[in-house]
């Protein structure tokens, strides 16, 4: 899956969440970042062929946003595995019920402390 291996980045990620605040130019995001503004257009660039982010051309600019397209593939790959953990998450809350349960209708257990008896 190309949107998470995208992610991997901590640079992308930072990216794909400062424009989660909204559309931002090439040059505003560049500015953020400790690094040179094509460094910056090359993590762009990863980030849009994994279909994170989109572009549009204004006169000399691009302006880049999220693209709802990529986290709706990402959404829909966590759904699977969501399903993968939410039936084991149902069967251990099942078993620590019934545990709990055991363990109120259980009589109560005998000290081990032995009794002094006085001499």
């Amino acid at each position: 899956m190309h949107s998470l291996a995208a992610l991997a980045d901590p640079t992308r990620r930072r990216i794909v969440e400062i424009l989660a605040e909204g559309q931002l130019r090439a040059g505003d995001i560049a500015k953020r970042f400790d690094m040179s503004p094509p460094a910056v257009s090359q993590h762009l660039s990863t980030l849009k062929r994994a279909h994170l982010v989109r572009a549009r051309v204004e006169a000399q600019r691009r302006i880049y946003e999220l693209d709802p397209a990529g986290f709706a593939e990402l959404e829909q790959w966590l759904g699977g595995i969501k399903q993968f953990w939410r039936g084991r998450l149902d069967a251990l809350e099942r078993e620590l019920r019934a545990a709990a349960q055991s363990d109120r209708i259980a009589p109560p257990r005998k000290s081990a402390a032995r009794k002094r008896t006085p001499r």
